[in-house]
C-alpha cells in the first residue's frame, strides 16, 4: 500500500492526527560512481564484476588514500558500503603482501560475528587466503594458538586487544606484518571509554613499532562535527576525512509525532508507539522500531503484535523483539527474518543501530530521540536503501531535547552533528594505560612521550613511588603483583569497582559514584531494562546485592553538592556575564532518596553515606550585580532562576556535544565563583574530567542560545520536564523560577541588555 497511503490513514485517525507536528520530505539521491587510479587485483575485480558491483565515489577515494599510505576516516551514511570500502584494500594488501596482517575492531560481539560471515564469504569467493578469525572472550582455548599462528585478518574488540597486548610476544608474527587497523563504528569510542581506547591504540602502535611495522588506520563512522580532529586524537596520527557520500537512497518521508502536543494530560508514549508500528505493518511496510530499554522493546512488540493481528483470525503478527540477553541463535533467526521478509516488524534496543546486515527496510520508528543526532540518523538510515521509498517516524518523550525538536524541526534536519570528545589528559585514565604499557615494554620518557604526552615523566614518578614501576637498564617496567591489564578497566576511571550480584551472579560492575547514585540500599536499579531492588550495599567489600523485582515505582536520590575552585585555565567575557573554565573539587553527598510513581512522591527515605570528593573540570558563568539586580527588580527569584539556567544548559549540552546529560553535573549558587557573584557551574561528572566542560566553554554562546529557545518557547507556566525540571536534580528541582531563568539566559547571552 505504501507510505502515502499510510500517512493518509494516520492523518484521518482522530486519536492520532493531532500529534503529527511536522513532515519533512527528503528527496532521493542518485548514485555517484568513481574510478581507481589502478585496477584492483584480478581475483577482486572478478568478484566485483560477477556481482555487477560498481564502486561509489567515496569508496574509490578511501581505497586510493589507504593505498597511498594515508590513514582515513570515512563518514558516509548508513548502508553506503563502508564495509566494502575497507574490505577491498585489506584483501588487496594480503594479495600483494602475503605476509601482511590486518586488525579489525568492532564495538559489539554481535557486529563482530556478523562481519566475520562477510569476510569469510569474501575470502572464499575472492580466493585470497587470509585465515580470517574472531578472537575475543568467547574464543575457545583450544583454537587460540592456531589463530595466533595463522590469522591474517583478525576481528576483535578493544577489550580483548587490551589483554592481547599483554601477551604480544605470542603475537609477534601478526604484529610484525600489521599493515592496517580498521576501527568500525568509531563514533562509539568517545568520553571515558573513547579516552581509554585512544591510549590503547597508542599502545598498539608502540608494540607494532617494536616488531617493525607501522600500520595505517581506517576509521568508519557516522557523521560527526569534527571527524578529522576526532580521528587524529583517537589514533594519534593525522587522518584524512572522506565525507562526500556517493551512495544512493530512495525518497524518505520523516514525520515527527508529539504525544504531548494537543492533550492536557500526557498520553502513553509506549502505547502510541505500538499503534504506529502496528499501522506500519498493516500497510505493508517492513518496519524496525528503536526503543530505549529491553523492557520497553518487549512491551511494544507484544502490544503491536496484538494490534496488528486484531480482527484477523489466525493471523501471525510477524513481529519480534531484539535485545541484549538473547542467545546468538535467537538473534540470528531474527536478523534472517528481517532479511527474508518473514518478519514484518522488529522492536529493538540500539543493538540493531550499528551495521549488522538486516536487509532493506521500509519503515523506522524512533521511540524517543536516542540522545544524539548521530544515533538518530544511524537509526533513520536503517530504512530506504537503494531506490526504495521509506518512512521514518520519531515519537517524542517529554524530555527537553525531544520537545525542542518537535517545536524546531529545522534544528533537527539542518543542524550540524555533535562534537565527539576524547580527553588524553585525564590523569586517572592516562596513569592506568601507562601502567599497562610498562607491563608490555620498558618505558622511556623521551621515546614514549610521542604516545603518552608530556605528562609521562610525572606519571612514571608517581607509579614508582607506589612501587608499581621499577627502573631497569632498558627503562621503566611494571613491578606490581597482579597483571596490569586486570587492574585497569577500559570503561571507567575510578580504581574502586563495585560488583552488583543477583542470586550470586555478577550482572554488572560500577564505580563508587555510580554505586552511591544508583545502587544505594533500597534503590530500584535498572540493568538492561530489567528492574532490581538493592538489598544491601557493602562499602568496604564493594559488593551490591540485588533481587529481581517488577514494581510500579522507581527511586531517585537526593544529594547536596559543594564546589571549590582550584585553578582557572581560561576566561573570557560573555555579552552579559563572565565565563571561566578550570579545575574544581566537587563534594557530593547523597542524603536520601524518593520513591516515585508516575512522578508522584509516595515516600522519602534517608541515606547514611559518606561524602564523595573528586577533582574534575568545570565551566562557570559569573552573573554580575547589575544583571542579578534586574531579575530581583522584576520580582524574580534569583536562586530559582540560576537553578533553571543550570538545568537548561545541561539539558541542551547533548545537542552540541556527544554525551549524556548524566555525564554532566551542575550547581548554582547565589554567591560563589571566582569573584563572589551569583554563579552557575557545569562540570564533568568524572574524576579528572573528560573534556565535556572544556568543549562547553568553547561553544557556550551556542549552549545559551539553544537553552534560551528551549525555555522561552515551552508553553508551561512554571517549568516542566520539557524545559527546566531535571530528572537528575538532587534538590528535587527546588527552588525553581522559569521566568527568572529565561531572563538570566537572555541577559547573560546578550539577547537582552541591561538598561543603564
Amino acid at each position: 500500500m505504501g507510505v502515502a497511503h499510510l500517512l493518509q490513514s494516520l492523518s484521518a485517525d482522530p486519536g492520532l492526527a493531532p500529534g503529527f507536528v511536522h513532515t519533512e520530505e527528503i528527496p532521493a539521491r542518485d548514485a555517484e560512481y568513481g574510478t581507481l587510479g589502478r585496477d584492483l587485483p584480478l581475483p577482486i575485480r572478478q568478484y566485483l564484476d560477477s556481482r555487477h558491483i560498481t564502486l561509489y565515489s567515496h569508496q574509490c577515494e578511501a581505497i586510493e588514500a589507504f593505498r597511498a599510505g594515508e590513514s582515513v576516516i570515512l563518514t558516509t551514511s548508513t548502508a553506503s558500503g563502508k564495509t566494502l570500502a575497507y574490505a577491498l584494500p585489506v584483501f588487496e594488501g594480503i594479495f600483494e603482501h602475503p605476509e601482511s596482517s590486518f586488525l579489525l575492531l568492532y564495538p559489539t560481539k554481535a557486529l563482530t560475528h556478523d562481519q566475520l560471515r562477510t569476510f569469510l564469504s569474501l575470502e572464499e569467493q575472492v580466493g585470497i587466503t587470509a585465515s580470517t578469525a574472531v578472537y575475543d572472550g568467547d574464543t575457545e582455548t583450544g583454537r587460540r594458538p592456531r589463530i595466533r599462528q595463522s590469522v591474517r585478518i583478525l576481528l576483535s574488540n578493544p577489550h580483548e586487544l587490551h589483554h592481547i597486548l599483554s601477551w604480544h610476544h605470542q603475537w609477534s608474527r601478526f604484529f610484525s606484518g600489521l599493515g592496517g587497523v580498521v576501527i568500525d563504528e568509531a563514533h562509539r569510542y568517545r568520553g571515558v571509554f573513547g579516552s581509554h581506547v585512544a591510549l590503547l591504540l597508542r599502545r598498539l602502535r608502540r608494540i607494532s613499532r617494536h616488531y617493525g611495522s607501522d600500520p595505517r588506520f581506517f576509521l568508519s563512522t557516522a557523521t560527526l562535527a569534527n571527524p578529522s580532529q576526532f580521528a587524529s586524537r583517537l589514533c594519534g596520527i593525522p587522518c584524512r576525512e572522506i565525507g562526500r557520500d556517493g551512495s544512493p537512497h530512495g525518497p524518505r518521508t520523516c514525520v515527527f509525532y508529539n504525544p504531548y502536543q494537543a492533550w492536557p494530560l500526557a498520553r502513553s508514549v509506549h502505547r502510541d508507539t505500538s499503534i504506529l508500528l502496528a499501522k506500519c505493518m498493516d500497510h505493508g511496510l517492513q518496519t524496525i522500531c528503536f526503543t530505549g530499554s529491553r523492557k520497553t522493546a518487549e512491551l511494544v512488540a507484544l502490544r503491536a503484535g496484538d494490534m496488528s493481528s486484531r480482527g484477523k483470525r489466525d493471523a501471525a503478527p510477524g513481529i519480534a523483539a531484539y535485545r541484549a540477553g538473547y542467545l546468538p541463535e535467537e538473534r540470528r533467526q531474527i536478523e534472517e527474518g528481517l532479511r527474508t521478509g518473514t518478519l514484518r516488524g522488529v522492536v529493538s534496543t540500539n543493538a540493531l543501530e550499528v551495521g549488522i546486515d538486516i536487509g532493506s527496510l521500509e519503515g523506522v520508528i524512533l521511540s524517543g530521540f536516542p540522545g544524539t543526532m548521530m544515533a538518530a540518523w544511524q537509526q533513520v538510515g536503517r530504512a530506504g536503501r537503494s531506490s526504495r521509498e521509506s518512512l521514518a517516524l520519531m515519537v517524542a518523550y517529554a524530555n527537553p531535547l525531544d520537545q525542542y525538536f518537535m517545536h524546531h524541526p529545522a534544528s533537527f534536519f539542518g543542524a550540524s552533528h555533535e562534537h565527539a570528545i576524547i580527553d588524553l589528559e585525564n590523569p586517572y585514565i592516562l596513569s592506568g594505560q601507562i601502567l599497562c604499557a610498562g607491563a608490555e615494554l620498558p618505558l622511556d620518557c623521551d621515546r614514549d612521550s610521542e604516545y603518552f604526552g608530556p605528562s609521562l615523566p610525572t606519571v612514571i614518578a608517581a607509579h614508582a613511588r607506589e612501587s608499581l614501576l621499577g627502573k631497569t637498564r632498558r627503562g621503566w617496567i611494571y613491578s606490581g603483583s597482579r597483571r596490569a591489564s586486570d587492574l585497569v578497566g577500559m570503561d571507567g576511571i575510578s580504581r574502586e569497582t563495585f560488583r552488583v550480584l543477583s542470586q550470586g551472579r555478577v550482572i554488572e560492575t560500577m564505580d563508587r559514584s555510580q554505586a552511591f547514585r544508583e545502587a544505594h540500599h533500597g534503590a530500584i536499579l535498572l540493568h538492561q531494562g530489567e528492574q532490581y531492588r538493592v538489598d544491601s550495599c557493602d562499602l568496604e567489600g564493594k559488593t551490591i546485592h540485588v533481587t529481581p523485582v517488577d514494581v510500579e515505582y522507581y527511586t531517585r536520590p537526593l544529594k547536596s553538592v559543594h564546589i571549590t575552585i582550584k585553578g582557572i585555565r581560561d576566561q573570557r567575557p560573555l555579552p552579559g556575564a563572565h565565563l571561566s573554565y578550570g579545575d574544581v573539587e566537587v563534594t557530593e553527598q547523597y542524603t536520601g532518596y524518593k520513591l516515585l510513581k508516575s512522578e508522584t512522591i509516595i515516600g522519602i527515605e534517608p541515606l547514611d553515606l559518606p561524602p564523595m570528593q573528586f577533582a574534575t573540570r568545570a565551566l562557570w558563568i559569573g552573573v554580575p550585580p547589575p544583571v542579578a539586580e534586574v531579575v530581583n527588580l522584576r520580582g524574580g527569584d534569583l536562586a530559582g532562576g540560576l537553578h533553571g539556567m543550570e538545568h537548561a544548559m545541561i539539558a541542551v549540552m547533548p545537542f552540541h556535544v556527544l554525551c549524556d546529560r548524566w555525564d554532566i553535573g551542575g550547581l548554582s549558587v547565589p554567591c560563589g565563583g571566582d569573584q563572589g557573584d551569583p554563579t552557575v557551574f557545569v562540570y564533568d561528572g568524572y574524576e579528572g574530567g573528560i573534556g565535556l566542560a572544556e568543549k562547553g566553554y568553547e561553544i557556550c554562546e551556542d549552549l545559551l542560545g539553544t537553552a534560551r529557545t528551549l525555555v522561552g518557547e515551552c508553553e508551561c507556566e512554571a517549568g516542566c520536564p520539557s524545559c527546566v525540571l531535571s530528572p537528575k536534580c538532587g534538590n528535587d528541582n527546588q527552588p525553581m523560577d522559569k521566568d527568572a531563568a529565561l531572563q538570566l539566559i537572555s541577559l547573560v547571552s546578550g539577547a537582552e541588555t541591561v538598561k543603564k
